[in-house]
């Protein structure tokens, strides 16, 4: 249910528009005067506009009737795309830290379910903290493996590197177990951290962030990178500046 509460925009919008599909071939049809389907995937667009915000077919009562339902059907979609843009706690305004921001104090557990403070280490070290989206995928395993091939050149830019999601103590644990990660998961359940940051997420909300930050010791964010594609350009960005750093 806490689901649903959080994500009610999104299922309205996304249910919403699943016969959305079905109601502009059936008005693409009427429109440009065919039955066949191949009309759906042809890059004609000028016809289809000028019924829709037009009047092309005066006499047709069957043309009338279904242009007004379809602006009717895309308005609402429009409204709920603009409410769940509005409303979605992923989407909505928050507080972002950008290059310049001072790094905000936090504890979470790690995956040896020890407490870890970010006070532990701020001032004492460079810190590298990246947030990812899940544990094992493919994309997130490559850049964690990449983090730990690295260890020693972060070792000696005498930075710290801390990984950030949303899973839990055991799975972050089964994660670095598997691939041997040699540095620290904190597990972010309530995402309370991820919006600390203002970490964005993809894909309408759907994929959590994936995002790098490089900390220097006077607790500054030096650098940010936001891809979720390029995984292991999160590991090599870190490395320039760490670098330029010193």
């Amino acid at each position: 249910m806490d689901f649903i509460y959080k994500n009610i925009w999104l299922i309205l919008f996304a249910v919403w528009g699943l016969p959305l599909g079905y109601y502009r071939s059936k008005f693409r049809k009427m429109v440009y005067q065919t039955e066949s389907w191949v009309i759906n995937i042809k890059p004609v667009f000028w016809k289809e506009l000028k019924g829709l915000f037009g009047n092309i077919y005066p006499d047709n009562l069957k043309y009338k009737k279904l242009r007004n339902f379809y602006l009717f059907y895309l308005s609402i979609y429009l409204i709920l795309f603009v409410a769940y843009l509005k409303f979605n706690p992923t989407t909505s305004k928050m507080e972002k830290l950008v290059i310049g921001s001072t790094l905000p104090s936090f504890e979470l557990k790690d995956q040896h379910s020890e407490l870890f403070s970010i006070k532990s280490v701020l001032g004492k070290k460079n810190l590298v903290i990246y947030f990812y989206p899940k544990d094992d995928s493919p994309g997130c395993t490559k850049q964690a493996c990449s983090f730990r091939d690295q260890f020693a050149v972060f070792a000696a830019a005498d930075a710290v590197v801390i990984g950030i999601n949303a899973q839990s103590v055991k799975s972050h644990l089964e994660f670095a177990e598997k691939h041997r990660l040699n540095y620290t998961l904190l597990s972010d359940k309530d995402n309370k951290v991820r919006k600390l940051f203002g970490v964005p997420a993809d894909l309408f909300g759907l994929i959590p962030g994936r995002v790098t930050y490089v900390i220097n010791k006077k607790g500054k964010v030096v650098y940010l990178f936001n891809s979720q594609t390029q995984a292991e350009k999160h590991v090599d960005d870190a490395l320039r500046i760490l670098k330029e750093m010193k």
